[in-house]
């Protein structure tokens, strides 16, 4: 079985992490998630992945290679210019072959039954077949109501809630018929959502919803970063976390050095040779990268820390995420959803919040940030 993962996008919405990174090879839980992605799709016995890149494309070369790690062939094609989902799905159309071909967006992280997916196709007889997943608030997204039988019955864009007919929308995963691709253009611009199946629904092509209460995420903002962290650590989706569990749900990579007055909660994750100093907390829901350092009286709650950060002297690290090679100095606290990007140095008593974000490779002089309540 085939499939087509989209991953060339630029991830605005999680800068400054996707400046030096692209999205789909930030770790989750110490693992890349396109790499998660891929375990996924192996495991309902998807044998060959054509990944669709663009934006710092060699870093899925340099990475994934030809697949054979996984035990998955992976074929790179890279967009020379931005050519939108449908676009770039386009551009690989002489590798799909003729049978069904799954497509992916390779920002979101999912349990989906990618069996019952495609046995569903085959059992409408369908040319496309959407998979669909409640959320909460419908008016965020496009919404995909349904007639009784499953088909299409239209798409409404970002409604109001006068509007709102079903709480479905559109999760990202597709079942196509390649010979679908004949009708887009070359080398342009195209959408799957604005363009193309509302192009098929006029037409009257067979198109199907496919609805799913699976574990759902588009890893869009880094507050969603942070949730996808959480979630899996609370096992609300079943992802393999890597090390030695060396107490309930603490997991340890290899030469981890955690000193005997230093206090480790669960749920938490710690990649290859981790040092935690006396003192120090690193509380639940914490995940820390390969080559962490955390040092005397620092406190970690609820955060990713990515590879070979230095956390400083009681600092204070609260539901937020420090890049790769940054360095904090004593006292700084950093929460409230803040990023610090890869390569920051902050020197000692500096303080992030409300989301704030910091770039990389930015140097931080002491006590320069601060924030004051009001009130």
């Amino acid at each position: 079985m085939r499939a087509v993962m989209l991953v060339g996008g630029f991830g605005t919405r999680l800068r400054p992490l996707t400046i030096t990174t692209p999205k789909p090879m930030l770790p989750i839980v110490n693992v890349p998630l396109l790499e998660l992605e891929l375990l996924h799709l192996k495991d309902y016995g998807v044998d060959e992945v054509i990944l669709s890149t663009g934006y710092l494309p060699d870093v899925f070369d340099e990475y994934f290679g030809d697949g054979s790690r996984l035990g998955i062939r992976l074929i790179h094609i890279t967009e020379q210019e931005p050519l939108g989902t449908c676009g770039a799905v386009k551009n690989v159309e002489k590798f799909l072959g003729d049978d069904p071909v799954i497509v992916c967006n390779g920002d979101i992280l999912t349990d989906l039954d990618i069996s019952a997916l495609v046995s569903y196709h085959n059992e409408k007889k369908a040319t496309v077949t959407i998979t669909l997943t409640p959320v909460e608030d419908p008016t965020a997204y496009g919404l995909v109501p349904l007639e009784p039988d499953g088909r299409i019955k239209e798409f409404v864009e970002k409604p109001s809630w006068d509007q709102v007919v079903t709480n479905l929308i559109n999760a990202g995963t597709y079942v196509i018929d390649p010979e679908v691709f004949k009708q887009v253009p070359p080398g342009q611009n195209y959408s799957f959502e604005r363009e193309l199946f509302p192009r098929l629904l006029k037409q009257g092509v067979p198109m199907y919803g496919f609805p799913s209460d699976c574990y759902w995420l588009d890893l869009g903002t880094p507050a969603k970063y942070l949730k996808a962290h959480h979630d899996i650590m609370e096992r609300k989706i079943e992802i393999p976390l890597r090390g030695n569990e060396i107490s309930e749900m603490v997991f340890c990579g290899e030469g981890v050095k955690i000193d005997k007055t230093a206090r480790i909660n669960p749920p938490c994750v710690l990649g290859d040779r981790v040092r935690i100093a006396s003192h120090a907390s690193v509380g639940s829901l914490c995940c820390l990268g390969n080559d962490v350092v955390v040092e005397e009286g620092a406190n970690i709650e609820g955060s990713v820390i990515l590879d070979r950060a230095k956390i400083g002297k009681d600092c204070i690290i609260e539901s937020a995420i420090v890049g790769k090679n940054t360095v904090l100095g004593p006292r700084v606290h950093v929460a409230e959803v803040a990023v610090l990007g890869d390569n920051i140095v902050a020197e000692e008593d500096n303080e992030f919040r409300h989301g704030i974000r910091v770039w990389p490779s930015t140097r931080i002089e002491a006590g320069k940030i601060r924030f004051y309540r009001t009130g």
